[in-house]
């Protein structure tokens, strides 16, 4: 974020991880949120979060691709 101030550690595989690391969680966190949607009968917005969840799940696994080539490159 532009507010935040610089790490003293730079690290060139941090912004990959991290968003690999908020990928994976949004999977974890949108099968919650569909199933709660689900239990309340609401089938499209269920359906509009797994496919969020699905959309999060290929980000996540190209993420851990591209991280894996660049830390064997290292």
């Amino acid at each position: 974020m532009a507010n935040e101030p610089k790490s003293p550690m730079k690290d060139e595989h941090y912004n990959l991880i991290s968003v690999v690391q908020a990928s994976l969680h949004y999977v974890w966190q949108m099968d919650e949120y569909a199933r709660d949607a689900e239990q309340a009968g609401d089938d499209e917005l269920a359906t509009w979060f797994r496919k969020i969840q699905e959309n999060n799940r290929k980000a996540g696994e190209q993420g851990k691709e591209m991280l894996v080539k660049r830390l064997s490159k290292g």
